[in-house]
């Protein structure tokens, strides 16, 4: 009985969170590197997750990332990957792999797994959802860096991932994007989940990876920094507690916060019901970014 008990209590806990974010959006960058996990627990928890916040009138939209799935497919196509500044270098060979792997073979499997569990979802390759221009790194001395096909998102196709949102839809966004030269780009996934949560004025960004949120010794769990003002990121920067692949990942909580989006949070894909955790109850888990 005490068992049953526990659980309603849990549920009144949500209550007045599912009260107050019914009819609202949640952009979740779903991480790839837990997505192809050998463990179904794993890779099954968080799309049931989204299909809770389906059940509970909440409209979330996934825009998924698949880097390490990329890696594999190149190692096999005999295609060395490299990485500058973070960011993968992407010739024509490349790109052709990256369009693949995350529009073709992901996605889809995205998709079909929220179904199996209930969910609506349709898929959307990136193309036809985001716009770039081509993404120039600088180097030590400030000159530009080209690193081939890499876009960064300039404009979000909202029309039809605002018709799946009307008829209780989850949409799937793969993280490529049709530059103004026609050509098909590989962009930053966090970046593009930033940019789909501003153009449709989510009320939340959740980033889901493998690990537990922002910390300030990456080697150290213990270390997650649970809240984090905007005013706080220049000086983890400049103190290297965020670098490399975390400056895109926090510099687009910023921008999605000054935009509107209320919270931005990081959390661990692993952990099971991270999302809801993070969503449904006081203490909540990962890092949470929010404006002063």
């Amino acid at each position: 009985m005490q068992e049953w008990i526990s659980k309603a209590a849990a549920l009144l806990e949500a209550l007045p969170y599912i009260q107050r974010f019914s009819g609202e959006t949640f952009v979740v960058k779903y991480g790839g590197s837990f997505m192809d996990s050998p463990d179904p627990a794993v890779r099954h928890g968080v799309a049931r997750d989204i299909v809770f916040l389906e059940a509970v009138e909440i409209n979330p939209v996934v825009v998924h990332g698949g880097g390490k799935a990329i890696t594999r497919a190149m190692e096999a196509a005999g295609l060395k990957a490299q990485f500058i500044q973070g960011q993968r270098v992407t010739d024509a060979a490349t790109v052709g792999v990256v369009d693949q792997v995350l529009s073709r073979e992901i996605n889809p499997e995205v998709v079909q797994t929220l179904q199996s569990l209930g969910g609506a979802a349709r898929g959307f390759a990136g193309t036809d959802i985001f716009t770039c221009r081509r993404l120039w790194l600088r180097d030590a001395a400030g000159e530009p860096v080209d690193i081939g096909f890499v876009g960064e998102v300039t404009a979000v196709n909202t029309v039809p991932l605002l018709d799946c949102i009307r008829q209780g839809i989850t949409p799937v966004i793969s993280p490529t994007a049709r530059g103004e030269d026609g050509h098909v780009y590989n962009c930053n996934a966090d970046v593009a989940a930033a940019m789909a949560a501003i153009a449709l004025k989510a009320r939340r960004l959740v980033f889901m990876s493998d690990v537990p949120g922002l910390m300030r010794d990456p080697k150290d769990p213990s270390t997650v920094i649970p809240h984090l003002s905007v005013s706080e990121v220049p000086g983890l920067k400049a103190t290297g507690v965020v670098d490399k692949g975390m400056i895109p990942k926090v510099d687009s909580a910023v921008a999605a916060l000054r935009s509107g989006v209320e919270k931005v949070s990081f959390v661990d894909g692993r952990v099971p019901h991270s999302v809801l955790l993070e969503i449904f109850t006081d203490a909540g888990v990962g890092t949470e970014v929010v404006l002063d």
